[in-house]
Parts: structure tokens; C-alpha cells; sequence
């Protein structure tokens, strides 16, 4: 489902679900209500008690010691697995910590169970020379292969369903309104591909974005229709892009290498939210490696989520590498102390080796909105174009436009402060609208100056 230790998304959550009515039942139980005694374990185990219809509660329990196969264990009588009610706990367990806490040892009910099939896993690779391999491949394996064929039977229908708006007129999608999206939004969960269904319900806010939007919707369609021929056609694809589309499409993967080990600096954080859930993205700069890595933090609708690392501080912490995410995405491993201050800042570029390097990316991974990037030494200026920056390279006599979303935020003219005319230091994220700031160094000494 993820990498061990980080949380998934409800989306990711719910496309684990056997069923339709699973997902929904298990919706109803995200919710802390039900629940009681819930918690959570440092190898990877989430446990509650679900109010149920009789005297006593449900015991649920999920071993998430292997990531890309989670087991289940509830005392209900459905013969589903997972269950509504694991369902229901792995979307509380999302929530954060303050709903599900980490806890030092589970209740004995759930630690027996733990035990047991742990145990039984250690035999198996004991028996097996020490093999770190799961302790049924076979089985892994089959169910792989009907959760890939969930996935083509979505892609297809999809394809379908954007040929269906594509013969109709673009100008359907505005008179339909955002339920048709949200429908087939979750017809991709049930066909285990969140990351579809993510960019399915994208596509439903575009016509009321303003104007523009045909364009900016038949440029998403054509997005969609690409990843759609990616996973259809995967097996034609060189190695690094179809893991590209495995993780664009939300299907889990191992860490992609050992973990990097460095000292990290927080370059920026900020939330998005949406009625589901609040996104929190965290950029790091490794001050040995010099990888810029992205921390992804969720939590469900009006909570905020678990981790926060405030910009200006440095993080000792290993990072592990996702696959498929065009060298950006990682997990964070073990901390080996509390983040702290520093003066430090990332090296920059020219403009022009910036827009190069979104170019470069796009190779790796055409579905990238945007990269990371520092900007050596730039200027906001205003665009001949009412309501436009651009961020100027004095030097090199060549600029960057921000992106529209960047040129109505306040933090704009907290960068125009900043600058004061003179050359800044600023970190963004460069993409095929334009640059938007993040943070930004004063040109003397001085601290960080977040603008998101």
C-alpha cells in the first residue's frame, strides 16, 4: 500500500477495498466516532475496537510489516477482506497521530495475533536460508496480477469515457457539472488506481477554473489518455518509465536503493487541501548529497497533518527514494537528531539552467507540473501584462515568469520587500506555467523568508 512508516492517503486507503459497497461502508467508519482503545505500532501495526450492532466491539487489527502486502484480522463475521471496519481504521490511522497514537505495545488481543503470523513469517524465512523474499511469492504474485487487472479494466474504461467528452464537444463538460467526475472518480478507486482517480476529479474543477479553461482541460485529457497508453502498454516501456506510470498511477513500490543518510535542509513547506484530504509538501536540500528530495505528510479533511519541519531548519535523517517519481520523492527513515537551526542555503542557478532542468525532467517523467529550484540571484519585476511578474537574471540577461497563483499571493510582495530591487536568493518550484516562489535569502546574512 506505501512504504512502512508513512501514511497513506484515503485514496490509497480505499483502493484497497474488495468491493463499491466495501469502500463505502468503509467511509462511514473513517471516523473516530466508532472507535475506541485505536493505535498504532512502530513496526507497523494499526489496532481498534469498532462499535458494532452487538454488546461487543469489533477487534481489528492490520500488520503492515510488509508494505506491498498488508494482512487483516477482524472478529466481524464478513468474509471480505480487507473489511469495512479495517477499511475504517486504516483511513483513522491516515488522520495522524492524534487520532490513532503511537503506542509502545498493542493490546494483547492484537499482539497475539501480530505474534503469531510474525513468527510464523521469521520460520519461513529462517527455514528459507535467512531470504528476505515474502514468505508466499505465489501468492504475492496472484495477487499482483488481479489488482493489475483491476487497473487495466480502469484505464480502459477511462479511455472510454474520455473518448465518449472528446466526440461530444469540451463544451459537455462545463453543462454536466463535477458529479459525472466524481463518479468516475470513483470508479478508478474501484479499480485500485488512486492516482487516476486523483487526476479524474482534477479535471471535473477545470471548467469552472475561468476563462481558458477548454484548453487547459484538452491539455489534462491528453495527460490522462498518456498515462492511460503507459499503463496499457507497460510492457513496451524502458524500465525507469513504466515505473514512472506504476507510480503516477498510486500502485505500491519498495524503496528504490539503500537510504541517503545527510544533513537535510527544510527549503519549504506548505499545505493543499481539498475536500478529502490536506497534502502537506516538504522540500529538502541535502547539504552533502546535494539531492533535493519531497516529503509528502497527509491528513484527512480538516486536520492538519502529522509532519511539520519548519523552514530554516537542518534534519540528521535518512531519506529512501521512491521509484518512479523522476529522482523527487522520498520516504523519511530514521531521525538521528531533533531538527535544528542553520544559516545554511541551497546552491543556485541562472534562469536558464533552470527552465533546462524542467526540460531534462520531463524526459524521466512528462506528467512533472513542475521542479525544484534555487535561483541564484533574481529580481521581481512586473510583466508588461497587467498583474505579471517575472523573476529577472540581471546576469545572465534572461527571466522567469511567475506562475498566475504566485502573482495573487501575498507572499509576492513579501519577496518585493524583501529584494528591495537588489538581487535575491530565491527557491521555487519551475514548471511549464511559469515559477512559483517558496522561499527566499536576502542577499546579506539573514534568515529564510517563507512566501507560500
Amino acid at each position: 500500500m506505501t512504504q512502512q512508516g508513512v501514511r497513506p492517503s484515503a485514496d490509497q486507503v480505499l483502493a484497497l477495498a474488495p468491493d463499491a459497497a466495501s469502500r463505502k461502508a468503509g467511509s462511514k467508519l473513517g471516523a473516530a466516532g466508532p472507535w475506541s482503545g485505536a493505535g498504532s505500532g512502530e513496526e507497523g501495526a494499526v489496532w481498534g475496537l469498532c462499535k458494532g450492532s452487538g454488546s461487543r466491539p469489533y477487534q481489528t487489527v492490520v500488520d503492515l510489516a510488509d508494505a506491498t502486502a498488508p494482512a487483516y484480522k477482524c472478529s466481524c463475521p464478513s468474509r471480505k477482506f480487507p473489511c469495512k471496519h479495517a477499511l475504517g481504521l486504516l483511513l483513522l490511522w491516515a488522520a495522524g497521530d492524534d487520532v490513532v497514537p503511537v503506542a509502545a505495545d498493542p493490546p494483547d488481543w492484537a499482539g497475539r495475533w501480530l505474534a503469531g503470523r510474525r513468527g510464523a513469517a521469521a520460520k519461513k524465512a529462517a527455514a528459507a536460508g535467512g531470504s528476505a523474499a515474502p514468505a508466499d511469492p505465489e501468492a504475492a504474485r496472484r495477487r499482483a496480477e488481479r489488482r493489475a487487472g483491476r487497473v487495466t479494466a480502469g484505464a480502459t474504461e477511462l479511455e472510454q469515457r474520455l473518448s465518449d467528452l472528446l466526440r461530444g464537444g469540451l463544451a459537455s463538460a462545463e453543462q454536466t457539472g463535477y458529479a459525472l467526475w466524481e463518479e468516475t472518480a470513483a470508479r478508478m478507486v474501484d479499480a485500485q488506481a488512486p492516482g487516476l482517480a486523483a487526476r479524474v476529479r482534477e479535471l471535473g474543477a477545470i471548467p469552472a477554473s475561468g476563462p481558458g479553461w477548454p484548453a487547459r482541460l484538452l491539455e489534462e485529457c491528453a495527460l490522462l489518455h498518456l498515462l492511460d497508453q503507459g499503463w496499457l502498454h507497460r510492457d513496451r516501456l524502458p524500465g525507469p518509465l513504466a515505473a514512472t506510470v506504476r507510480s503516477r498511477l498510486g500502485l505500491p513500490a519498495p524503496a528504490d536503493g539503500p537510504p541517503v543518510r545527510d544533513r537535510w535542509l527544510v527549503l519549504a513547506q506548505y499545505d493543499t487541501a481539498d475536500p478529502r484530504l490536506t497534502t502537506r509538501r516538504i522540500w529538502l536540500h541535502g547539504v552533502e548529497s546535494g539531492h533535493t528530495r519531497l516529503l509528502l505528510s497527509y491528513g484527512a479533511a480538516g486536520r492538519a497533518p502529522d509532519l511539520s519541519l519548519p523552514v530554516g531548519l537542518a534534519l540528521d535523517a535518512d531519506l529512501a527514494l521512491l521509484p518512479g517519481t523522476a529522482g523527487l520523492r522520498a520516504a523519511l527513515g530514521e531521525q538521528y537528531a531533533p531538527p535544528a537551526p542553520v544559516q545554511d542555503r541551497p546552491p543556485g542557478l541562472t534562469a536558464v539552467q533552470a527552465a533546462a532542468r524542467y526540460g531534462e525532467a520531463l524526459r524521466e517523467d512528462p506528467w512533472l507540473e513542475s521542479v525544484p529550484v534555487t535561483l541564484e540571484a533574481v529580481v521581481p519585476v512586473p510583466g508588461d501584462a497587467p498583474g505579471s511578474w517575472h523573476l529577472a537574471d540581471a546576469a545572465a540577461g534572461s527571466a522567469l515568469p511567475l506562475t498566475a497563483a504566485a502573482g495573487a499571493r501575498p507572499g509576492l510582495w513579501r519577496l518585493v520587500a524583501l529584494a528591495g530591487g537588489a538581487p535575491v536568493r530565491v527557491f521555487g518550484e519551475c514548471g511549464h506555467r511559469g515559477f512559483t516562489p517558496l522561499t527566499a535569502w536576502p542577499a546579506a546574512a539573514g534568515d529564510p523568508v517563507t512566501l507560500c
